[in-house]
């Protein structure tokens, strides 16, 4: 998993698609002020391989058993999954690639519960 706590990480992002959507994503987190992850909140890239349950531990949240994301939407190279865990502004979004090597389970879910992407 590609943990984002700095937006320069994007760079690292193999898939252009995925890769303009975390860049958009901090642009639009910031709303033109400089970003810090303890007050934004931070992004993850699944790769394949990943377990859902190392995503679970490195976001604190459920993602299998009783999600509670506030949005789930569906692009098309991807989902994304966003958790607002407290009040504020803080936030996690996770990135589920549609690609071999995800967890079948975790795409299962994104799958019965996204909607379209706007």
């Amino acid at each position: 998993m590609l943990v984002l706590r700095d937006p320069e990480v994007a760079r690292r992002i193999v898939a252009p698609e995925i890769r303009q959507l975390v860049e958009q994503r901090f642009l639009d987190i910031c709303a033109e002020e400089p970003y810090e992850p303890d007050v934004h909140g931070y992004m993850i890239v699944v790769e394949a391989g990943d377990s859902v349950r190392g995503l679970e531990e490195e976001s604190g949240c459920p993602l299998l058993a009783d999600p509670c994301f506030e949005v789930l939407e569906e692009l098309d190279s991807c989902y994304e999954m966003v958790f607002v865990p407290g009040d504020g502004d803080f936030g996690i979004v996770i990135f589920i690639p549609k690609l071999e090597g995800i967890d079948p389970d975790l795409l299962a879910v994104c799958a019965e519960y996204a909607v379209p992407a706007p």
